[in-house]
């Protein structure tokens, strides 16, 4: 039987992320990736955006490491000249009743440390003429980035360290040692099954993390998974704006926001749509969402161009709440959580993830020490 320091299951961006932290800490690392690439699922189907840390409540994990991971990630993006724009954003009121809802945008990232600047509509208005609002908050912290430039920056980090990437991988059994974990890998191609075994096991799954947490014997317990598939448009030719517009938030998201692209296209999205737990997840983009879209994006863009909006791509949410339920924060069972040396599950790790991936190795790493 092969033996690892370390096995990450999940080669998306946090796996990675911690890959990469696990490998510079000295140690054999294997990361297993049941798709044929990496980021394939949740960190490829995003906005790519960098989040300053406006939403999330003071204190909670997603507020300290969004703040932490997004000052780590520009230093990583500039120190390696991976493509990147701090463009800035605007979280934008279209009607005076939402005025509130920005008001409490702005107390909420001024307790996490993030400073916003209030604008009327005549000042938003001038730094984006397209725009029609009632109010506005700039961000210009916030930014976009190349997700895959950055991924694939990981990976290299973390193979440099001496880890190995497993795709086309899955754990089909583990289970809990007296001397740490035990599993069972499937190549898929081949069907060829390989025993292993490792001192620290991260289970980075994203969406399929509570799934394998719950075939884990020996393991905790596992919150369970929830669904919410997002759509995204887009719109050909050339950008009407320079920043990002953000609605204000509504349950389950961030609103239909307007994001771009390092080329300046604009893209759309993402929506909120539930999924049953025993949905099979589709993702395709039903362009019958199209009338949904341009209405959402007309309140703060009059000028949209009418049956414009080109369906582009959609990703999913790997949610441990559900719809009629408060927005849940990351949840990182560590040892100290649970008792079990070496492991560590990651649950929930939704937006702002990608921003904070490497706040969240960090966060994972120092607790399997």
């Amino acid at each position: 039987m092969d033996h690892f320091d370390s096995i990450v299951i999940g080669a998306g961006v946090v796996g990675l992320a911690i890959a990469r932290a696990l490998s510079r800490a000295g140690g054999s690392v294997l990361i297993v990736e049941r798709g044929d690439r990496i980021g394939g699922e949740t960190s490829s189907r995003n906005s790519e955006v960098i989040h300053a840390g406006l939403y999330y409540p003071a204190g909670s994990l997603k507020a300290r490491l969004c703040v932490e991971g997004r000052d780590q990630l520009y230093t990583h993006l500039a120190r390696r000249a991976l493509p990147h724009r701090r463009c800035g954003k605007l979280i934008v009121a279209t009607d005076p009743a939402q005025h509130l809802a920005l008001h409490q945008v702005a107390r909420a990232a001024a307790a996490n440390g993030v400073a916003l600047t209030m604008l009327s509509a005549a000042e938003a208005m001038a730094l984006e003429p397209a725009l029609h609002c009632t109010a506005a908050l700039l961000s210009p912290q916030t930014g976009i980035f190349d997700s895959q430039a950055y991924m694939h920056s990981l990976l290299a980090e973390a193979e440099d360290g001496g880890a190995t990437l497993a795709l086309r991988t899955e754990a089909e059994t583990a289970e809990v040692t007296p001397h740490g974990f035990r599993l069972t890998l499937r190549d898929r191609p081949s069907e060829e099954r390989l025993p292993l075994s490792c001192t620290r096991l991260v289970n980075a799954a994203g969406h399929g993390a509570p799934g394998f947490a719950k075939a884990l014997q020996g393991g905790p317990s596992a919150p369970q998974a929830r669904m919410a598939k997002g759509s995204y448009f887009h719109l050909p030719g050339r950008a009407a704006f320079s920043r990002l517009i953000y609605p204000v938030p509504e349950p389950g998201g961030l609103g239909i926001h307007l994001t771009l692209d390092l080329h300046g296209a604009m893209r759309f999205g993402p929506d909120v749509e539930w999924l049953a737990p025993q949905d099979a997840p589709d993702l395709r983009v039903d362009p019958a969402r199209r009338d949904r879209f341009a209405a959402a994006i007309a309140r703060y863009w009059p000028g949209l161009p009418a049956d414009a909006l080109t369906p582009a791509f959609a990703g999913l949410r790997p949610k441990i709440s559900g719809p009629d339920d408060p927005a849940a924060d990351f949840r990182i069972d560590l040892p100290a959580d649970h008792g079990i040396p070496g492991l560590a599950q990651l649950y929930g790790i939704e937006s702002p993830g990608l921003t904070a991936s490497l706040a969240l190795a960090g966060h994972v790493v120092a607790g399997l020490a």
